[in-house]
């Protein structure tokens, strides 16, 4: 492991690697692909190290918070993606999904008592944190996670950043190195004997694979009565929009070919189809920042000499690609980013006292102030406010899973203005969020909530009531500015 990629890497745990084990095992939880992936890759040199078979473990539980056949659908899309392309390459994969709450909460020390060592995904958010803390102290080998988040390590910076013109100031002077050092396309170049493709029948014990088997195919291919069998929220329904690696790649290249070229200018209109909708691919894993990056790259012609040597935090001009270019990198890069490192470095990143200091201070301040109107939780859920333009977005979320970039930000400060006090605000955007949006329960998107609060913001005047100092947005001003097309109608009752 090279000096850049070191930074990725973190042992969870002081226990050692058993030389002797009967292979290297792989634990699948937040980099859901088979490319351009740190952590396989780091599995697979050890499994060539050791010269001993790699098993890739990839579970998914029933009882994780807001679990609904929309995320699993999601979620197996993927796995079913996995297996065939890990079909004849040299690993076994063991893909496990629970139809029982804690029925694999054993599963993991058992493949691991067996195992030399096991390399899991870092991850800052949601469940995984504890999760994966909990598993260092449980078993007994080497556990090693690798951050596959994004084009900089989590770990590099050291510190939180206030604003984004701060973070992408460090990007420009710290990132250039680790442009210089991607993931693999191909994680299992390093594995060539045929040792190492060996299927988990082969590899593990019988009793292991009668405990927990691995998932049926109905399941794996996300089956409506197999996923209805199961204890979801199963009011959250399956959407249109698929999952998995192989969708992840035509999502890319279809912005790539119709959207990149007209995004600095286009993407804010829900009506221009100029966004790139890869968000839901990014939060699973399906899809990696780094292989975005790169496709980008070759569609300009860039290489790293392009790069400017002034790093003064300028949202333009330091690529040196095209304009549309450098205003989705911005997204992809800067922002996306600056709310991983945020999550990695802030355990109350989903807490209301998290928000600046000015921020409290202002919502606080106008925390009694008269509301115009105020509804409650199954109002907003069935979109059934005044505003005609935040019930659209509203029944976006719940029927595709997503909302447009620039409507997500009126939706929130909507609610904000309309809820009884910014913290219960905030929980009511938390929870429509993380119910329904396929890119929720992610650093990125408590980036967007926050957002609404103040966080990575100014104050701004006029103080108004409610807001205070915090920025505003209408719904009026939003529909002048915007080019909504058939959008109102489109979501309409």
């Amino acid at each position: 492991m090279s000096g850049e990629e070191a930074w990725r890497l973190k042992a969870l745990n002081d226990r050692p690697v058993q030389a002797g084990g009967r292979y290297v095992l792989y634990w699948m939880i937040a980099a859901r692909r088979t490319a351009f992936n740190f952590g396989l890759e780091r599995a697979a040199s050890w499994a060539a190290r050791l010269a001993r078979p790699l098993l890739i473990l990839e579970p998914l539980r029933v009882d994780y918070p807001w679990a609904s056949p929309r995320f699993h659908a999601f979620i197996l899309q993927g796995m079913l993606d996995n297996q065939r392309a890990l079909a004849g390459r040299p690993a076994g994969y063991y893909p496990y999904v629970e139809t029982a709450p804690g029925q694999g909460r054993d599963l993991l020390a058992a493949l691991a008592g067996e195992a030399c060592l096991v390399v899991t995904d870092r991850f800052p958010c949601f469940f995984l944190p504890r999760m994966t803390a909990a598993a260092a102290e449980r078993i007994k080998v080497r556990l090693e996670a690798v951050d596959s988040c994004g084009l900089l390590p989590l770990a590099r910076p050291g510190r939180e950043f206030a604003r984004a013109y701060d973070f992408r100031r460090y990007l420009q002077k710290h990132l250039p190195p680790f442009l210089a050092d991607p993931p693999e396309e191909d994680p299992l170049s390093a594995l060539r004997s045929a040792d190492h493709a060996k299927t988990p029948r082969e590899i593990l014990a019988r009793e292991i694979l009668e405990r927990w088997p691995p998932a049926s195919q109905a399941l794996l291919a996300a089956d409506p009565q197999s996923l209805a069998a199961l204890p979801l929220d199963q009011e959250v329904g399956q959407v249109e929009l698929a999952g998995g690696q192989a969708a992840a790649r035509r999502a890319l290249e279809e912005f790539i070919e119709t959207g990149l070229d007209r995004y600095e200018t286009a993407a804010r209109h829900p009506a221009a189809g100029a966004t790139s909708r890869l968000s839901p691919y990014l939060h699973f894993g399906h899809l990696s920042a780094q292989e975005v990056f790169w496709a980008v790259a070759r569609r300009e012609g860039w290489n790293p000499e392009r790069l400017s040597s002034q790093t003064k935090g300028s949202r333009e001009g330091w690529w040196g690609m095209s304009p549309s270019a450098e205003a989705f990198l911005d997204q992809l890069v800067t922002w996306r980013e600056l709310a991983y490192n945020f999550c990695f470095h802030r355990s109350d990143y989903d807490r209301y006292a998290s928000l600046p200091p000015w921020a409290l201070a202002t919502l606080e301040e106008h925390a009694k102030d008269q509301r115009p109107y105020l509804y409650t939780l199954p109002q907003f859920d069935r979109a059934e406010t005044h505003d005609r333009l935040w019930n659209a977005a509203q029944r976006q979320l719940v029927r595709e899973g997503l909302i447009h970039n620039y409507l997500r930000m009126l939706w929130g400060k909507k609610i904000l203005e309309w809820s009884p006090s910014p913290g219960q605000g905030l929980k009511v955007m938390i929870e429509l969020n993380n119910r329904y949006a396929l890119d929720g329960r992610d650093p990125n998107s408590y980036s967007g909530i926050f957002w609404v609060l103040g966080r990575f913001d100014r104050a701004w005047g006029p103080e108004r009531p409610v807001l205070g100092k915090v920025r505003f947005m209408s719904s009026a001003n939003t529909i002048r500015k915007l080019k909504l097309g058939d959008y109102l109608d489109r979501y309409g009752p």
